[in-house]
């Protein structure tokens, strides 16, 4: 079969199945988990048949070849010389157009049109396969709830939104699926929604990211309004001329093809803001860990693979267009390095065990946006990496919680049991590797992904030492395809470090930095670095202190869980299993043989001048290795002295930080701050507004309403039904027309 074929499947399959469960799920009752399942296994086996024809698609390691086949379904919407610069020397802006059709009438053309390269097929397998094994645990955590045909129905509905946002091929297409993203993430934190929690955190989700969704609006017209498209690809014209996509094969290989500037740095900022929504990053992180009251099934599709990685797909997606502005780019990282810190100081003191791992989602989450805005081949194929790693060990941590939760009937507060390893065995080894992963102790996947996002901050904070490094190597130059050539044209691109292009830069007026591309700054990247390297102590204190708080100790059951304590069935633990196998193993081996950073090379975001003249050797960091392990080392062994072994209720470490742990306890005060100055006010609006429409705008209604009545009152008097009075009526009009009469003459 075709890669197009393949491709197409991916999506269609989990829709199918989610129709399916929507029309049969009450009369298969107990089965009604069949057709996600088996939509979702087929899904995923068809992911990873289109992994393997992709990787093969890209050639040896000598000979590299980009990856760039696009699928159109149908034609959506057309609309002929819909965009007709002004015939002046200021249409022809660097972006608007490339060579013979700066000043040409575009067509407004939106085709169903779905993209395949690299970094799509390492999405689409990331997610079936985290759908999939979470669908299986769905079975035991999920059995018996009433409605449990809907669940499954919603979990089919979420893969399939989701490959659609990584595959689709235009900004428009992104939009629309980013929004059915959040609409299908709506439903499944309320699914129960009769508990007034679980009602408002979805309203808070849903609220949250329309302000994400606002900028992604925003940045979709001012991307048609500046390149003329919203295509990812190349198109042809009715004449045959090449129409160039915003991220097509014809821009990217035009050195000038990105505006940068107050419109282009204004695209970059409002993509961050609607990757912050998606992705919970500050300031709009504030809805994640709320989301905790859906199924924890549920949470763990959202955080590990589906809704939260989409902010981190989008920014990498728009790379060529992030590398123009380069005060964006440190924006991103700034972002993501200080939410990071914030998220892990928060996550130290919470005693809920998914809270926890909601706050350290959004603290990984953050890790990955600061490499991103390293602005460097490393930092883009890192941020990959690192939520690849993220989306096993994490998706094993948020099921090893509800497991937990599912023995501890409903009970997830990790001040009420403990010592569970006697009874849950399994739940525990596994929760202990996923913990062991997400803290970055070798040779767990974590590990490797965090000493990529390490090393590609610190070549920014010290790019002296790592120049050094780096001219030990060599590789050849990259050709770059014509501008001419098809969509499908292959050109030669390497991963190691590329010399030679530093004469494209050469002779060129670099502008005096101004606004926030003055923060481009090695005493910047140097205090983000050592945030991260803080924020990786932090993450293994709070990680460890849950593992010793849940599994260590003595043994203690909260009274909801009864007499049924025990180990969670077989159809939960084997996820678990599977899961504890590629968050052991995945990260020394994709980061041994390259072959993640090879195959992500090959995106055709990642082969523009200005990424690919950042590529450097690949060197293992044993410094940066070193120090990422001592501040994980340190946080397990301060959790340790604090935590193992102990009663959860009793004394703990943080009664040391005084204040600080009301401070910490209360989110830093961010919810009520927002509360404050955003609920609040908006509440007394609503007030007032509902006084006025009662008190003015309804009495005013009712008034106009009550004339008709009253006049019709005074008249209905006059009807009495009496012959003599209709009589002395007469007379009585009668004599007063002949007084006026007299009167006028």
């Amino acid at each position: 079969m075709s890669p197009s074929f393949l491709l197409i499947l991916i999506p269609l399959l989990p829709l199918l199945a989610a129709l399916t469960s929507i029309i049969f799920g009450r009369r298969l009752g107990s089965r009604a988990h069949l057709p996600a399942v088996i939509g979702l296994a087929s899904a995923a086996v068809v992911a990873l048949a289109l992994l393997v024809v992709t990787v093969r698609s890209r050639g040896t390691a000598e000979t590299p070849r980009p990856i760039d086949i696009t699928t159109t379904l149908w034609q959506w919407a057309t609309i002929d010389n819909a965009y007709v610069p002004a015939i002046d020397s200021q249409a022809a802006v660097p972006g608007v157009a490339v060579g013979e059709d700066a000043y040409s009438a575009r067509p407004f053309s939106i085709s169903i049109t779905m993209r395949l390269d690299p970094l799509t097929a390492t999405m689409l397998m990331i997610i079936t396969s985290i759908g999939l094994l979470v669908a299986i645990y769905s079975i035991g955590y999920m059995h018996g709830d009433p409605g449990y045909p809907r669940f499954f129905a919603l979990v089919a509905m979420f893969v399939f939104s989701m490959s659609m946002l990584v595959a689709a091929s235009n900004f428009l297409l992104v939009y629309i699926f980013w929004e059915a993203v959040g609409a299908c993430s709506y439903l499944l934190i309320g699914f129960w929604f009769q508990k007034p929690e679980a009602a408002k955190a979805a309203k808070k989700a849903f609220l949250v990211n329309r302000i994400g969704d606002f900028g992604l609006a925003v940045a979709v017209f001012l991307l048609w309004l500046t390149y003329g498209t919203l295509d990812f690809h190349d198109t042809f014209s009715s004449e045959g001329t090449i129409l160039p996509g915003i991220l097509g094969q014809t821009r990217l290989a035009d050195v000038g093809g990105y505006v940068s500037g107050i419109v282009g740095t204004a695209i970059c900022l409002l993509l961050l803001l609607a990757a912050c929504g998606k992705s919970a990053q500050l300031p709009l992180h504030v809805w994640l860990p709320d989301a905790m009251e859906g199924p924890t099934p549920a949470s763990a599709l959202i955080h590990a693979a589906t809704m939260v990685t989409a902010g981190v797909y989008l920014i990498a997606r728009c790379t060529p267009l992030y590398m123009a502005c380069p005060g964006a780019l440190v924006m991103v990282s700034i972002v993501g390095t200080t939410t990071a810190l914030v998220a892990a100081l928060i996550g130290t003191v919470q005693n809920d065990l998914k809270r926890v791992l909601a706050y350290s989602t959004i603290s990984q989450l953050g890790y990955m946006f600061a490499c991103l805005g390293t602005g460097t081949l490393l930092g883009f194929t890192a941020a990959i990496f690192h939520l690849l790693t993220h989306a096993f060990f994490k998706a094993l941590l948020f099921l090893g919680a509800g497991s937990v939760m599912h023995s501890m009937g409903g009970v997830i507060d990790m001040q009420r049991f403990g010592g569970l390893r006697k009874i849950m065995p399994v739940t525990a080894v596994t929760f202990l590797i996923g913990s062991l992963a997400l803290a970055g102790i070798a040779p767990f996947a974590g590990f490797f992904s965090k000493d990529e996002i390490l090393a590609s901050l610190h070549s920014k904070g010290w790019p002296d030492v790592h120049h050094s490094v780096s001219n030990q190597h060599h590789a050849t130059i990259p050709t770059i395809p014509s501008p001419h050539s098809p969509r499908d044209t292959i050109h030669n691109v390497g991963y190691r470090e590329i010399t030679g292009y530093g004469q494209y830069l050469e002779g060129t007026h670099v502008p005096e930095t101004v606004g926030i591309d003055a923060l481009n700054q090695p005493i910047v990247w140097q205090t983000l670095f050592w945030m991260a390297l803080v924020t990786a102590g932090l993450t293994a204190f709070y990680t460890f202190r849950a593992v010793f708080m849940t599994f260590t100790g003595p043994l203690r059951v909260p009274e909801e869980a009864g007499d049924h304590a025990h180990e969670s069935p077989s159809v939960m633990t084997t996820p678990l299993i599977v899961l504890a196998i590629p968050a052991t193993f995945i990260g020394f081996i994709l980061f041994t043989t390259e072959g993640l950073a090879h195959f992500l090379a090959a995106t055709p975001s990642f082969t523009a001048p200005s990424v690919v003249s950042t590529t450097t050797a690949s060197v293992f960091h044993w410094d940066l290795a070193i120090q990422g392990t001592l501040a994980a080392t340190l946080g397990i062994v301060i959790a340790a002295v604090g935590h193992l072994g102990r009663r959860s209720d009793g004394p703990q470490l943080e009664r040391w930080l005084g204040p600080l742990r009301s401070f910490l306890e209360n989110r830093m005060f961010i919810d009520q701050f927002y509360n404050a100055i955003i609920v609040k006010p908006i509440k007394a609006i609503a007030f007032l507004t509902a006084l006025f429409e009662k008190y003015c705008i309804e009495r005013s209604v009712r008034l106009i309403a009550h004339l008709p009545l009253t006049l019709g009152g005074v008249v209905r008097r006059l009807q009495s039904g009496l012959l003599q009075r209709y009589a002395l009526a007469s007379v009585i009009g009668v004599l007063a027309i002949i007084v006026l009469l007299a009167w006028r003459l």
